[in-house]
């Protein structure tokens, strides 16, 4: 059964050479539950909120799967919070979830999966490895950012239960690597799942121009 494995949130500042001359990428597994809601986990902050947070970037998720990818591309440990995620999972694949498919954490929460991460010169930092944005984006596993629909606790263990999914078919990978038109005219009919994030709706709206 895809459960969470572990909960992650900043464990305090660091400076940054850009932006707001701080940043809050350095998340750490916490024990016991937080409370989730429609800002993020409890606790957590966005340093630079132009770029990172808001509702249709109040959680970041990142799979146990894609971690050991790149634990064994790296030859280091990708420890969880690491690549500044607040959930860690396993069982599921983060990168192929759909634009707009609801999971439901345990009993309560339930989050709705918006768009892909974006690496940024604060995460190649972070990383210290030679041309790090370059190498995450061509690995082609951002993670996925996800809205909070109902609020509700988390802990590690939590079971996760996939309870709708749009029949676009377009996912966080196929975002994350350039939609082809047909993909971005397909997601922007989204028929029959939730209002597309007004990022993935600007991304989706240019990639169908090109057609």
């Amino acid at each position: 059964m895809p459960h969470i494995t572990a909960v992650c949130r900043v464990d305090g500042l660091l400076p940054e050479t850009g932006g707001v001359g701080v940043t809050a990428i350095d998340k750490r597994p916490v024990d016991g539950e937080l409370l989730v809601k429609k800002t993020g986990v409890f606790g957590d902050i966005q340093a630079n909120r132009k770029h990172h947070g808001g509702p249709d970037k109040a959680v970041y998720v990142y799979a146990d799967e894609d971690a050991t990818h790149f634990a064994d591309l790296l030859d280091r440990e990708i420890s969880p919070g690491l690549f500044g995620e607040n959930l860690r999972t396993s069982g599921l694949d983060v990168s192929g979830a759909l634009i707009g498919e609801r999971w439901t954490v345990g009993d309560e929460l339930v989050l709705e999966v918006t768009m892909p991460r974006t690496p940024c010169a604060t995460f190649a930092r972070r990383m210290r490895e030679p041309r790090w944005v370059r190498r995450f984006q061509d690995e082609g596993r951002p993670g996925a950012y996800l809205k909070v629909v109902r609020a509700g606790p988390v802990v590690a263990g939590a079971e996760i239960t996939v309870t709708s999914r749009p029949s676009h078919g377009v996912t966080i990978a196929e975002c994350f690597a350039g939609l082809e038109p047909d993909r971005a005219a397909a997601l922007l009919r989204n028929q029959d799942g939730p209002s597309l994030s007004d990022v993935m709706r600007g991304v989706a709206t240019l990639a169908a121009a090109r057609s």
